[in-house]
């Protein structure tokens, strides 16, 4: 019989095994990064990037855990391999690229350095790290300001409607959270699901469309980021009935859609509505400064109306 998934490692046996490696590699626990993946979708990668040290306890349930971190570009670093439940000795060192072939049929724990990295939350990924499909992507400096207004939390769960590259990013920050892609185009979803497998998020739920079929067994979004269509309308009719509070964020590069938006907003009394644009421009190689698209966005808040509080504060 295999292992139990999720209650493979209790707290007491994690906590033995970062002060085994604490001692071996001579770094406070502090600096440790913990990630357990048993049983349970974690986005792994993402979090090596963003760590110097991470410390990862897997079972039988992620077999592939070794391919996974060589596909993601981490077959050069250093990896360390600690067997069993209980902490002990039987620790193996390697390079990652060692073991991509090889299968996890137990518990292990699995120890890599990523030195070079900064440990900071990083906003507006640059396009050419992904995956070149059909998806015209928004500027890096344009989707960093988006990822600002989301305001992802931790475990977060965000719905965002044709904006593939907000998904990936809001992905990351939202790590044990959900992120609820839509995307009714058949191309651009081959693109979305390139760049989750990319990028290594396991947290993003992938739908062709905003129905009540497609998000009845979802979780509950805060938070909606359109991108705007003939579609909008139905979308945010669906998104009230499962959130009457949901927050909205609409993303526009048409002047007149503005209008009709607020329009939207105020049929629905989604209120405390803010409109915002923005404008990008940088110099090409002949130092001549280049404006890039300035979309809008209009963002507002449905039951601010029967809470109040939410006005006064």
């Amino acid at each position: 019989m295999g292992s139990s998934g999720v209650n493979v490692y209790n707290n007491n046996e994690m906590l033995a095994w970062v002060g085994n490696f604490s001692d071996r590699m001579g770094v406070s626990p502090e600096k440790i990064k913990m990630l357990n993946i048993c049983g349970k979708k974690k986005n792994v990668l993402p979090t090596i990037e963003t760590h110097k040290r991470v410390m990862i306890f897997a079972d039988e349930s992620q077999p592939d855990l070794f391919y996974e971190l060589w596909e993601g570009g981490y077959g050069d670093y250093d990896m360390w391999i600690g067997r069993g439940i209980s902490a002990n000795d039987d620790v193996e060192t390697c390079k990652v690229k060692e073991f991509m072939d090889k299968k996890i049929t137990e518990p292990v724990v699995v120890f890599i350095i990523n030195e070079n990295t900064r440990e900071a939350s990083r906003f507006g990924i640059r396009n050419e790290f992904f995956s070149r499909g059909s998806v015209n992507y928004v500027g890096h400096e344009i989707r960093a300001v988006i990822m600002s207004l989301l305001s992802c939390d931790v475990g977060d769960t965000i719905c965002i409607v044709s904006g593939e590259s907000i998904v990936i990013e809001a992905a990351i920050q939202a790590s044990e959270g959900t992120v609820i892609a839509v995307e009714p185009d058949a191309r651009d979803m081959r693109s979305l699901q390139d760049n989750v497998s990319k990028f290594g998020v396991h947290n993003v739920e992938m739908i062709s469309g905003v129905t009540q079929n497609n998000m009845e067994n979802l979780p509950v979004p805060r938070l909606a980021f359109i991108v705007a269509s003939k579609r909008l309308e139905d979308e945010i009719q669906v998104l009230l009935k499962v959130n009457p509070n949901m927050q909205f964020i609409i993303y526009t590069l048409e002047l007149d859609q503005v209008v009709s938006i607020k329009h939207l907003f105020a049929k629905y009394d989604i209120e405390e509505t803010e409109v915002l644009q923005i404008s990008v421009s940088k110099s090409d190689k002949r130092s001549i400064m280049v404006s890039q698209p300035s979309p809008w966005m209009i963002s507002g808040e449905a039951g601010t109306r029967e809470n109040g509080w939410k006005q006064r504060a």
